[in-house]
């Protein structure tokens, strides 16, 4: 990887530099759009007491439950995590912490950590447990709760096509959280399924430019479905 150029060939190259304690955000929503070999490269090396920023934890044995099953997750910031038994094991245990943030905060929250946006105040969970140890203010007769906005060590993101330079382009709804990911780490790295040379993707329809980019990889993904309905006719 060389000037322009930041393209690795390894998902050793590609998590240079992740290590204990530090703050990861995940792309994807449920198992769409995640970046399927870099999750699987950090359950190899084992890296641990991670804070993990994602809207949920994969599943059972996929996704985000590799690293449950290592134990690798100390502190999980999520939206949904009804798919996992272990996740529920761990929680109960005390063995993970694990804070819910209602899913419109939680994407907000990412994109104003991108944005330079220290904090923002919303209506949601004004009233309920959400709000608990957090500044309120009434704004025009209404009544706003102040969230911190997130930010990452590492986001690990995964895109359809991306080139040489990370300009990246993301397919229908596996964009979900990967496109505000990608601004609000120190160190991104984008997962794609194709790598191009620079000048084949139309700029007017690049979703994240390179400049936000650090490292790209080409993987193979298996785009397991969660939950699969089959009709009896």
């Amino acid at each position: 990887m060389a000037g322009f150029n930041k393209v690795v060939d390894s998902y050793q190259q590609a998590l240079d530099g992740l290590e204990n304690n530090m703050t990861v955000m995940i792309g994807g929503f449920g198992l769409c759009g995640i970046p399927e070999g870099l999750i699987a490269q950090v359950k190899k090396m084992g890296t641990s007491q991670l804070t993990c920023i994602s809207n949920n934890a994969g599943v059972d044995g996929f996704g985000l439950g590799l690293w449950l099953e290592q134990r690798q997750i100390k502190t999980m910031i999520a939206s949904y995590v009804g798919e996992n038994a272990l996740f529920e094991q761990l929680f109960l245990s005390g063995e993970m912490e694990v804070i819910l943030t209602p899913q419109g905060t939680l994407a907000e929250k990412v994109r104003a950590g991108g944005a330079g946006i220290p904090a923002f105040f919303t209506a949601t969970g004004y009233g309920t447990a959400v709000a608990e140890g957090k500044e309120t203010r009434v704004i025009n007769g209404k009544n706003y709760i102040l969230e911190d906005s997130l930010t990452a060590d590492f986001s690990l993101i995964k895109a359809w096509k991306g080139d040489t330079m990370g300009n990246l382009i993301f397919r229908e709804t596996a964009m979900n959280f990967n496109k505000d990911m990608a601004t609000a780490a120190k160190i991104t790295v984008a997962e794609v399924e194709e790598i191009v040379a620079p000048g084949e993707l139309d700029p007017n329809y690049i979703h994240t430019p390179g400049i936000y980019v650090d490292r790209i990889i080409q993987g193979q993904f298996e785009k397991r479905i969660e939950q699969e309905t089959i009709s009896s006719n």
